[in-house]
């Protein structure tokens, strides 16, 4: 899943990349004077500086989510390996605790034939 969102995040930052490259190539070689195509390239490439920190902000936010939901997760199964643990140290006390009766019983058993 992290590979998907890096790559949709580089191919977003080649299109804008691509774009930038071709608006000021076709601002250079527009017919105008150049202090017009030099404010038209400023104005550019400050509206792709705002859609960059946009594309940064939603890239961070996806990671953030994406870091958030991998806790939640890791917490639950943490939460379900502790209640497996559990019910496994449980049983085998329980086990152990029917071992030792067992045991008990069996010496009583031997104690009376020597007896």
């Amino acid at each position: 899943m992290a590979d998907r969102n890096q790559t949709a995040t580089v191919g977003a930052l080649m299109l804008i990349a691509g774009g930038i490259i071709g608006a000021g190539l076709g601002l250079l070689f527009a017919p105008q004077s150049g202090k017009k195509t030099r404010r038209q390239i400023t104005r550019y490439a400050g509206q792709v500086v705002d859609d960059t920190e946009e594309l940064i902000r939603d890239s961070t936010r996806s990671v953030n989510d994406m870091v958030e939901d991998l806790g939640e997760r890791t917490s639950r199964l943490a939460a379900r390996g502790g209640d497996v643990a559990e019910d496994w140290r449980k049983t085998f006390l329980n086990t152990l605790d029917r071992g030792q009766k067992s045991l008990e019983r069996q010496r009583r058993k031997l104690s009376d034939l020597w007896s």
